[in-house]
């Protein structure tokens, strides 16, 4: 089968970073707020957190790639749907019960797989070789909540939790294999994206991690 023009099939791609970015932009940037509040911050630092939480991630990503200034930075729509979800968040949990511990693990699993597929699918577009595409789409589903995690004084999440950098990682396999094997950059990242988010879901739900060094 013919394959698409170059002129054709880059936008594409690129509308889909753009689409992927967004969405987890929106996702991680609520679980943030929700982190937050959990974590006893005000209105301020709801939003700081919220911001970094959805931004942190891409914006070391477009670093790397040399993307510069960052999508986050040079984009207003990030940082005003960063702020817009925070206080919307925070506005609506005031009147609501607490948020559910397992509803903010299913918008972490699904932020980090949004990310993680946005992350490589931007370096593959930048012909970023494959294993280093699949850390960037690491680097970008798990950044913004390291940094999330050091604002709220605690040990990363990504550092002890069952299966989070790994399913990050793994979705990013995913798509790299899917691209290879002659699937649609689309067709390729909802495949990743759903065995990354299905991993991470799997692995809380089943208490699954990664050896940990014991006597210590």
């Amino acid at each position: 089968m013919p394959t698409l023009p170059i002129s054709k099939t880059k936008p594409n791609v690129e509308a889909l970073i753009w689409a992927a970015d967004i969405a987890g932009t929106f996702v991680f940037a609520v679980e943030g707020a929700v982190s937050a509040m959990r974590g006893g911050l005000d209105l301020l630092g709801v939003m700081v957190v919220s911001f970094v939480a959805a931004l942190g991630g891409g914006v070391i990503r477009d670093l790397l790639l040399g993307a510069t200034p960052p999508s986050a930075i040079r984009d207003w729509r990030y940082p005003a749907l960063t702020f817009a979800a925070g206080l919307l968040t925070f506005l609506f949990h005031s009147l609501a019960q607490p948020v559910p511990a397992m509803l903010v693990t299913v918008l972490d699993a699904a932020g980090l797989a949004l990310f993680a597929v946005a992350g490589v699918e931007k370096a593959l577009l930048y012909k970023i070789r494959p294993f280093v595409a699949m850390l960037m789409g690491t680097i970008t589903g798990v950044g913004g909540g390291v940094i999330r995690d050091i604002l709220l004084a605690r040990v990363p999440l990504v550092l002890h939790a069952d299966i989070y950098a790994t399913a990050a990682f793994f979705g990013a396999l995913v798509v790299v294999v899917a691209r290879r094997a002659g699937l649609a950059p689309g067709w390729a990242a909802l495949v990743g994206g759903v065995a990354c988010f299905a991993l991470r879901l799997t692995a809380v739900a089943f208490g699954w991690h990664l050896p940990k060094a014991t006597g210590y």
